[in-house]
């Protein structure tokens, strides 16, 4: 059994970490067998996949929590959870640090735009006065059970505010006793390797890689060079999903069969492989009957 190390012994650690998002079980089943040692529960992915919807605040705290229960009955993978706002005031905030806590999260990402909040990479958003989110971070502090679960705090202030403000922010936040900071959005590399310049050392760094956003796309490599310790990749997952799904359809709707697609397809037997159905079957027939029945009468 390889040697087991906290989120926050992690980021410690020399090197980044890479974070695949997810947004079900399988997700975290996949992104385990694969070899990464995190992952990170993506709201705007949940709003994707479960209700079809953009990341505009739709989802709320008991549904992530649901999906996040799922995931780490499934898999002992450390979670980062997208915790949005934290869907309310300070009290709010607590109440969700407790729920997540109690569900397996690793670390929680609390961000400081309004209620409802949107997607970092679209436009049009607001933020909440920078002392309100200082006092959501303490709150979040005073909330958790376990120093090991991790707070991060996220200021959308770049695209609102400008850079200067929301590196101003970004102090305040740390101040507050964050554990990570995100900066959400930087739009250039200069912008990038000024955060890392302000606060690399202090705390460990976050970078959000989002395919089309704001954001210039850098490797794993990159950023770490540039000074992050953690890079998500929230949306990556469903975007391909969503990309080989309407392909398989496509193909089906012009071949009436699933022969074309075959090798970009997992078989009935492969699939199960994945999940581990024969060794669940095998635990279960521990548990038959038959193993229990009195041989005395």
């Amino acid at each position: 059994m390889s040697e087991y190390f906290s989120l926050r012994q992690r980021l410690a650690a020399p090197g980044i970490t890479i974070a695949p998002g997810i947004y079900d079980a399988l997700g975290s089943v996949l992104v385990q067998q694969v070899g990464y040692h995190v992952a990170y529960l993506s709201g705007a992915s949940i709003a994707y996949t479960r209700f079809g919807r953009p990341d505009i605040g739709l989802v709320g705290m008991s549904e992530v929590a649901e999906t996040l229960s799922a995931i780490t009955e499934r898999s002992g993978l450390p979670v980062i959870v997208d915790g949005d706002t934290g869907f309310g005031n300070a009290l709010n905030v607590m109440r969700t640090v407790r729920l997540f806590e109690t569900c397996g999260a690793a670390a929680i990402q609390l961000e400081d735009q309004t209620l409802p909040k949107r997607c970092g990479h679209l436009t049009g958003k607001t933020l909440v006065p920078k002392g309100e989110m200082v006092g959501k971070i303490k709150a979040a502090l005073d909330a958790r059970r376990q120093a090991e679960t991790l707070i991060i705090a996220r200021t959308d202030g770049i695209a609102v505010e400008g850079f200067d403000a929301a590196l101003e922010r970004a102090e305040h936040y740390v101040e507050a006793g964050a554990d990570v900071l995100f900066v959400e959005a930087p739009q250039s590399p200069s912008q990038m390797r000024a955060i890392v310049a302000q606060f690399g050392g202090r705390i460990p760094l976050m970078a959000n890689m989002v395919e089309g956003g704001m954001t210039p796309q850098k490797t794993a490599a990159e950023l770490q060079d540039i000074g992050y310790s953690l890079v998500i990749f929230p949306g990556g997952m469903v975007r391909a999903m969503a990309h080989s799904a309407r392909a398989y359809l496509e193909s089906l709707n012009t071949h009436g069969t699933n022969q074309p697609f075959r090798d970009q397809m997992l078989d009935f037997s492969e699939l199960n492989e994945m999940l581990g159905t024969d060794n669940m079957l095998a635990i279960g027939a521990r548990y038959d009957a038959k193993n229990f029945e009195d041989t005395h009468d």
